[in-house]
């Protein structure tokens, strides 16, 4: 049922749906078990990838998939993680510095339980910190053996050929993958996001492909309940009294009916968009139970028509993200009025050239 893609120009191939883990532990399922009979199944059906995070219920999540690989497994398995967030209550155990980043692998790699880590992520960019700086520890990390390769997630245009520049003049470690989030209700990466890493090479590795659920089939006008739940935590993306949350629950409607006259689940639908992209490695899936991995795992062999396409098009345009909270970074020129304004903080980092 998976088909293997080029992971960049790595000579590795991954499967073209990767199991991602962020709803393993507290944070989604808390049973240990549970989360390992859906890895399990994931690799029985081909998948050969895993993406997890040292953030997703603070360790927990790398926790389990150490537990699912223990007894032979590991060695087949393009196992990623990543750093950056805060992971507990210190907020020192956070960030993308040489000082965290050389302890983040090191608890990464017991929580695995591995020797070594595939594809080591920086989660999102830290402005304040040199990007060298990331790079020079992440180089030091390969040359040990502790990780493969590099990659960075919600990375901006810039900040992507920066690494590549820094990596050319200072003999670092290149970054080899971006994971954006990509899916049809959130398309901002098709401008620039994507086109750059296409020109550089690197492993596209779309997080979210189900838009945080709206695409999973549960949603839609009139029935506020689903919605309504995780609009406490999250409103920005899922108020639905919200302009934007609005539109894309319209959108949603007309995907669902595109999807039933095209005899697909809204859900193959929306994972076989983002494996129609020609830079597009492996969608990252992320499924809360055994039911939610079978309902997806059928996308990977399903193939849009052009006339499917040009429809999804004209709900959705190309390079048009909905809602701009769903972009999954802020940089802190938006983020701070104070980067706006005179006598707010400089936009250079110490030291760095004018």
């Amino acid at each position: 049922m998976i088909d293997y893609r080029p992971f960049g120009r790595t000579g590795v191939r991954i499967s073209s749906l990767t199991l991602g883990a962020m709803n393993f532990g507290q944070r989604g399922n808390p049973d240990h078990e549970d989360g390992i009979r859906i890895i399990h199944r994931a690799l029985d059906e081909g998948i050969n990838a895993i993406d997890t995070a040292d953030v997703y219920s603070d360790g927990e999540s790398e926790e389990i998939v150490g537990e699912a690989l223990a007894g032979g497994r590991r060695d087949d398995v393009f196992l990623a993680t990543k750093f950056h967030g805060q992971v507990g209550d210190n907020p020192q155990h956070r960030g993308n510095s040489r000082r965290w980043i050389v302890r983040a692998v090191e608890n990464s790699l017991r929580r695995l339980r591995t020797d070594w880590i595939d594809l080591y992520q920086a989660h999102r960019p830290e402005p304040d910190t040199d990007f060298d700086e990331t790079l020079g520890a992440l180089t030091d990390l390969v040359r040990q053996g502790k990780i493969r390769y590099l990659g960075t997630s919600t990375f901006e245009p810039s900040a992507i050929v920066e690494g590549q520049w820094i990596a050319q003049r200072r003999g670092r470690e290149r970054v080899v993958s971006e994971q954006p989030p990509y899916s049809i209700l959130a398309r901002g990466v098709e401008r620039e996001v994507v086109p750059v890493a296409q020109r550089y090479g690197l492993a596209v590795l779309p997080w979210s492909p189900l838009a945080g659920g709206w695409l999973s089939g549960r949603y839609h006008a009139g029935l506020d309940a689903p919605i309504s739940r995780r609009a406490g935590r999250f409103p920005a993306r899922f108020d639905p009294t919200l302009p934007a949350n609005a539109a894309k629950l319209t959108a949603v409607d007309e995907l669902a009916a595109l999807a039933d006259e095209a005899g697909l689940s809204l859900i193959h639908l929306a994972i076989a968009f983002v494996l129609e992209h020609p830079a597009v490695t492996s969608a990252i899936i992320g499924p809360r139970t055994l039911a939610h991995l079978e309902s997806q795992l059928g996308a990977a062999k399903v193939t849009l028509s052009r006339d499917v396409l040009d429809r999804i098009d004209a709900i959705v345009p190309p390079g048009t993200t909905l809602n701009p909270a769903d972009a999954g970074y802020q940089p802190p020129s938006l983020a701070d009025p104070a980067h706006r304004r005179r006598g707010g903080p400089s936009p250079y980092p110490a030291g760095a050239a004018r």
